[in-house]
């Protein structure tokens, strides 16, 4: 699939994803990206952050391919969750960083709130990219996670939480993971 064939949708995580995080200069080099935006960037909550998930879903107008990090990528998969439907219109998910929901160590708390993961299997295709030392999540939450929904699990090292306080910002890997699950889909 090309990505002028997809509609691409920029789910970023906790305060957004500033101008020199990766996703941010995917969606500006990518002619179909969009952000699903959120109200409440440093207060999230779950439910007004999954519908916005939701509606930027349904509103897509081609197949979708989310490329969601850290706390969006748990808005994304909770709004499939709730609405299955919604896995009709996705080609395929490019999943990063997912931080652990259900670890009261974990700072900061409110992960906790978007809580449990879904384990049902994903109704598309998706990579999940994990590093070996996310302040935000374990490694080997994250192979599990992925595992229960039958995705592909990509080691990313340690490389933090992959964003730009941990030296992504073009992130020339990542894009040639993306590439790769664009080849596939």
């Amino acid at each position: 699939m090309k990505i002028a064939d997809a509609d691409i949708l920029i789910i970023p995580g906790y305060r957004n994803s500033g101008p020199d995080h990766w996703q941010s200069r995917w969606q500006a080099r990518m002619s179909t990206a969009r952000r699903v935006t959120q109200e409440q960037w440093s207060k999230p909550e779950r439910g007004p952050w999954v519908e916005s998930v939701s509606i930027a879903i349904r509103e897509a107008e081609r197949p979708v391919v989310l490329v969601a990090h850290s706390l969006g990528l748990v808005a994304a998969v909770q709004a499939i969750d709730a609405d299955r439907s919604l896995g009709e219109k996705i080609a395929g998910g490019f999943l990063v960083a997912p931080p652990e929901v259900d670890n009261p160590a974990i700072r900061p708390r409110h992960l906790m709130t978007f809580g449990p993961y879904p384990r049902s299997p994903l109704p598309f295709p998706a990579f999940v990219v994990a590093s070996r030392n996310d302040p935000f999540g374990s490694y080997e939450k994250a192979e599990e996670i992925t595992a229960s929904w039958g995705a592909q699990f990509i080691d990313g090292g340690e490389s933090g939480h992959i964003n730009e306080k941990s030296g992504h910002g073009p992130w020339p890997e990542g894009m040639m993971a993306f590439a790769a699950l664009m080849g596939r889909l």
